[in-house]
């Protein structure tokens, strides 16, 4: 059996999302005034950006992120490739805060609530991208079977992963999650992403 857990498991992990979610909003509502007001001056632009991900099941859907990224100039706007590495040059350094801490990821209990998305669970990739990862590594798909997550066990024990190797790499730390999903294993990936938080190992 490809996911593990109980029924009751997953009743409860998906009851613990949205009350999880619920008790952010709060924190979501201050840090977008205060950041609105921060931008004006460390990071110009809009608030948030808005990306196409890869959900359950292969499901398309919009991930919500603070922005960390200088805007691209109209008409230059190149789509990254799977293979390319991050755009660097272009992550402000108020962004790179933000994605130090991981609060630019704060955005995104908004897909939570609207059932898109889990607080722990596979990260869901850019939907382009996870296209050609599905058709060059056998194990890709699988790792959709149940909701992304905003963190996951690939995260917090492998970081960012960019091409073909780092990502089939992911997707077998994906698996073993899912094939042993329970209360434990979320509690351990809950404390490792505050360590990363906590020490700024974002990226």
């Amino acid at each position: 059996m490809l996911v593990g857990g109980t029924d009751h498991f997953w009743l409860n992990k998906r009851i613990s999302d949205i009350l999880g979610s619920v008790a952010l909003l709060p924190t979501l509502g201050a840090l977008a005034l205060l950041l609105l007001v921060l931008n004006l001056r460390l990071n110009p632009g809009p608030l948030f950006f808005y990306q196409h991900r890869m959900g359950r099941f292969g499901k398309r859907f919009v991930a919500i992120k603070f922005r960390t990224m200088l805007p691209e100039a109209p008409g230059k706007q190149v789509k990254r490739g799977y293979r390319d590495p991050l755009e660097h040059h272009r992550i402000t350094p108020f962004g790179r805060f933000l994605r130090q801490t991981r609060i630019d990821e704060l955005p995104q209990i908004i897909n939570v609530l609207r059932g898109e998305m889990s607080l722990i669970g596979p990260r869901p990739d850019y939907y382009d991208h996870a296209l050609e990862y599905l058709e060059a590594i056998p194990e890709y798909r699988a790792r959709h079977a149940i909701r992304p997550g905003i963190s996951g066990l690939a995260q917090v024990t492998l970081g960012y992963a960019i091409g073909l190797d780092q990502t089939r790499a992911k997707a077998h730390a994906d698996l073993t999650y899912i094939r042993n999903a329970c209360l434990w294993l979320d509690i351990k990936i809950f404390w490792l992403t505050l360590v990363t938080v906590t020490l700024r190992r974002g990226i």
